[in-house]
């Protein structure tokens, strides 16, 4: 084969979500009344912050060759932390800093803080305990949501600081500042990804983890630190969550993990591990927000969402398939 013809098409494998979404957006501007504008476009990037900024932490762990389900509930416990702190209603403290804008840090330490404990917990039974990950994460997902309906008694959070609900409110360029945070995220990680050791060690990790031991890398201290990154990243979608809600419930955030799933895997992750790219899994996001949008735009029932969502999985696992089968002849 022709190397200029080659490159062309491994650029294409490569990219092949982004012209996916491409496609939709051009369909659904053609066939969907008022879908072409800004503000329905600014709206996509919006909807998508919170999910976006979840998916890093998920893809990280899949392309590391493990698993990690907890990441939804954590979120969720993240948020009721922080709601239970700064919230001035419900079940709130109503806690007050002096200066107001320290809520800002303090809440973020406070989810942070929750979020790795939780993730060093899973690292450590996982890798230094040889447990399951599938198993332990499944075990988090449900003790950890169920410490979320203790903590609330299944009351809820309300009137969440105004010094933290600022970021909720504050746009810059058209854009609000969740969807600011969420796109840096995922450009600070795609470098860390592409760029620093962490990144390259994680995709061999992966690949052939024998091989990376093999190899002088220090598996269980990289396998570890993405589930702490997990937990961490998991925890800032959940102060992004409290923000947009002002405050939080017992049920914050409820299927979110599937979406995150389904983001990752559009995006090209592999299952197997050792395969994906962080751009990708935003273009990902990105699909299943614009197609949402279009959802509600048409009237459709929310049950339309599950369906096409699941499809979306299947044909991301056949190309997934195609797009191995087409490197393999490459090569």
């Amino acid at each position: 084969m022709n190397p200029n013809t080659r490159r062309a098409l491994e650029f294409v494998l490569d990219n092949l979500v982004w012209f996916m979404l491409l496609f939709v957006l051009l369909v659904f501007s053609i066939f969907v009344p008022n879908y072409f504008q800004p503000g329905i476009f600014a709206n996509i990037i919006e909807a998508s912050s919170v999910l976006g900024i979840m998916s890093i932490g998920l893809a990280l762990v899949i392309i590391a060759g493990h698993m990690d389900l907890s990441v939804e509930s954590v979120a969720a416990l993240s948020a009721m932390a922080v709601g239970i702190v700064f919230c001035s209603a419900g079940i709130g403290m109503g806690v007050q800093l002096t200066p107001d804008w320290l809520g800002v840090p303090v809440s973020l330490i406070i989810a942070f803080a929750v979020g790795g404990a939780i993730g060093a917990f899973n690292g450590v039974l996982i890798v230094k305990l040889k447990m399951n990950a599938f198993i332990v994460t499944l075990a988090s997902y449900i003790w950890v949501r169920g410490l979320v309906l203790a903590l609330s008694g299944g009351r809820s959070a309300q009137d969440l600081a105004p010094a933290i609900r600022w970021f909720g409110v504050q746009r810059l360029l058209g854009l609000p500042l969740t969807a600011w945070i969420a796109i840096t995220c995922f450009v600070v990680f795609s470098l860390i990804m592409a760029k620093s050791r962490f990144g390259r060690h994680l995709i061999i990790i992966g690949g052939n983890q024998n091989a990376a031991f093999r190899a002088g890398i220090k598996v269980d201290r990289i396998l570890i630190t993405s589930f702490v990154l997990a937990g961490a990243i998991a925890a800032l979608a959940g102060w992004l969550l409290a923000i947009r809600t002002s405050g939080a419930t017992a049920n914050l955030g409820m299927g979110l993990l599937f979406n995150a799933f389904a983001a990752v895997v559009i995006g090209g992750v592999s299952l197997k591990g050792g395969v994906g790219a962080l751009p990708g899994v935003y273009a990902g996001v990105l699909l299943l927000s614009a197609i949402n949008t279009a959802i509600n735009l048409m009237g459709l029932p929310a049950t339309s969402t599950q369906v096409i969502h699941g499809l979306l999985v299947l044909a991301a696992v056949l190309l997934d398939t195609l797009k191995l089968s087409i490197r393999q002849k490459l090569a």
